[in-house]
């Protein structure tokens, strides 16, 4: 039988688990389910604004880990703001909040032993930090990719209309127009999109995953 243990992570937020709430550490350690799958787990955090690629990267990247026999999913921020955080919006609060839950989910998606390939502007460095520490304290790797190309190349990209709707007035504290992004000073990974195709921005990613894991 486990003992139950309140993990070490970062200060729960308000409304959080009380006193009597401990974590159930389980039975099977991770490393049990990584020796079955055949890898390490990690959460990899690809940050980035608005069309900087971060999203086609990752599902090439996803595609190929998965071709090579590699457990991976891609956890996208629209996804999550279709169910689990549809309950928040784009105010500063709320993005933190969203990154907050992101990052639990991810840990806890990373714990099965598999490749977790998260997509989140996460535009403030404090909120992905909180995420690093919560994955550093349950022995996860967290691998920070910074996406990025100059605002007019994401501009011209723009599937969605965004950033001409943010030009309008239309949506309120969209990052890189009415709300900065923080960059990571410090990246694992870094591409540059507007130099890089697809192909190699994943095969890079991947080829730093082969070292990272091995």
């Amino acid at each position: 039988m486990s003992t139950p243990s309140t993990p070490a992570s970062s200060k729960s937020p308000p409304g959080g688990p009380s006193r009597d709430v401990v974590w159930d550490a389980g039975i099977q350690a991770r490393g049990v389910r990584e020796g079955l799958l055949g890898q390490k787990a990690a959460t990899v955090w690809m940050t980035g604004i608005s069309g900087s690629g971060k999203s086609t990267v990752a599902a090439e990247v996803e595609r190929r880990l998965v071709a090579s026999g590699r457990l991976a999913y891609r956890l996208d921020g629209d996804n999550l703001r279709h169910g689990l955080n549809a309950d928040l919006g784009f105010s500063a609060e709320d993005r933190t909040e969203n990154i907050r839950r992101a990052g639990e989910v991810c840990r806890l998606i990373a714990d099965t032993g598999a490749i977790v390939i998260a997509t989140f502007i996460s535009p403030f460095a404090a909120d992905r930090a909180a995420c690093r520490r919560v994955h550093e304290a349950a022995g996860i790797p967290f691998i920070e990719v910074h996406v990025h190309c100059p605002l007019e190349v994401a501009e011209s990209r723009d599937p969605k209309g965004l950033y001409q709707r943010a030009r309008k007035g239309e949506i309120k504290d969209f990052t890189g127009i009415g709300q900065g992004y923080e960059p990571p000073s410090d990246p694992e990974i870094d591409l540059d999109t507007s130099k890089l195709s697809i192909d190699a921005a994943a095969e890079a990613l991947i080829e730093s995953l082969r070292k990272r894991l091995a």
